[in-house]
């Protein structure tokens, strides 16, 4: 016998018991919950039922399929609210190919933006399925489930839109994959912290000038890495240790980067740092925030005294990849389920051997070659591409005690 469908839509001010009333009703008829769905915008509540029933019109203790309609009538009329009813013979909704997810970062976020984001959507044949808003201080971040679109295509077409609206787009594909990235790899200087570790050291040997002529050349990928690192090194020749000590008190993280640690290590993910920067300054961070995996260089101290040079092998662009393997074996973690995180070209390897590369504040090379990227000043935006909304990390920093982090700009 022929599936038939009844697709009830309630909408109005949300109050306790809609739905309990709806259901009740309901239960007086030979129906079948199919599908639920249920939004509250601003205390306006939308709630879709789809129930089903064999055969012709269902009849019960409440009479036929008329008396009920009449029976949900009544109960949104009392609760003040307004119904549509729609009849249908297919039940089973077609999974479409192609699901991923769409995360619109914006600050702040136009409603052409997202006119734009939909209409490449639209041209590339997809559906949007449902939108949700993750997060709205301080900056605006959306969730798009779409359907029907080839991930590669769509990703290109949504850069070139994210780049004519000035808001960040990320895409990624649905379901388990997406669900499963487990250990975080980062990087430090311009990432986890503000600035370059290296040319704070230059300030106290008097050649910050030129140690950043050589960082900006290095990091948009001009200059090799390693070679660069050595040369501005020699330039701290003659520095006092205790300059570690006053660089530590300078260091200042970037906004953010407290509750993306703190949130991502409450869901029992691993999280890594490996940085082209100074050991001396990274082993303060990993003790202060509960890192679990690091990697950096080390500078060479004689006589409690820089020498201008680096031990050991330098944690260079392949040495970064070679570090989140590393990270991800003692994990027991698969590369597909990790997460690099960087901002410059030293980053490159890492981002595109990872599960899912996040170009930070980038440069350009790295933008090009991540799967998303995030320009927002703010670190723990990188929770809303792992389907983290800010509500979530509120309630549970509220059951911890903790305060929420202020909503105003970062500091600069």
């Amino acid at each position: 016998m022929k599936q038939r469908t009844l697709l009830i839509t309630l909408t109005g001010p949300d109050r306790p018991g809609v739905t309990s009333r709806l259901f009740t009703v309901l239960a007086s008829f030979p129906v079948t919950v199919a599908d639920v769905e249920q939004v509250v915008i601003r205390g306006r509540l939308i709630l879709g039922v789809l129930v089903a029933y064999a055969g012709g019109p269902p009849t019960g203790t409440g009479g036929t399929l008329g008396a009920m309609w009449a029976a949900v009538e009544r109960v949104a009329d009392d609760l003040g609210m307004e119904v549509e009813l729609t009849t249908g013979t297919d039940l089973k909704e077609k999974r479409r190919r192609g699901r991923l997810h769409v995360t619109v970062l914006g600050n702040p976020l136009q409603p052409a933006a997202l006119a734009g984001i939909a209409g490449r959507i639209a041209a590339a044949g997809a559906n949007i399925d449902r939108m949700e808003r993750l997060a709205h201080l301080p900056i605006t971040c959306i969730e798009l489930a779409i359907s029907g679109a080839d991930p590669d295509a769509l990703r290109t077409a949504l850069t070139a839109e994210a780049v004519l609206q000035q808001v960040d787009v990320a895409v990624q594909r649905s379901g388990l994959h997406r669900r499963a990235k487990r250990l975080i790899v980062m990087d430090v200087d311009s990432t986890l912290i503000q600035g370059e570790v290296i040319e704070l050291l230059a300030a106290h040997a008097g050649c910050v000038d030129e140690v950043e002529k050589i960082t900006t050349a290095a990091m948009r990928g001009e200059l090799d890495f390693a070679a660069s690192l050595r040369e501005r090194v020699a330039l701290l020749e003659g520095l006092p240790e205790e300059v570690f000590e006053r660089v530590r008190e300078e260091v200042v993280l970037t906004p953010g980067a407290r509750t993306l640690v703190r949130t991502l290590k409450r869901l029992d993910y691993r999280f890594a740092i490996v940085s082209g920067g100074f050991t001396q300054i990274t082993d303060s961070l990993v003790s202060e925030l509960g890192i679990d995996y690091s990697a950096a260089n080390t500078l060479e101290v004689v006589d409690g005294k820089l020498t201008g040079r680096v031990l050991g092998e330098i944690v260079d662009r392949p040495g970064k990849a070679r570090a989140l393997e590393r990270f991800a074996q003692q994990a027991g973690i698969p590369i597909s389920q990790t997460v690099a995180i960087g901002d410059g070209a030293n980053d490159l390897d890492m981002i595109t051997a990872a599960g899912l590369g996040i170009a930070f504040n980038a440069k350009p090379v790295l933008r090009q070659a991540a799967d998303a990227a995030v320009n927002v000043p703010y670190l723990d935006a990188i929770l809303y591409l792992l389907g983290i909304s800010r509500y979530e990390v509120e309630a549970a920093d509220a059951e911890d005690g903790l305060a929420p982090r202020p909503l105003g700009p970062p500091p600069q």
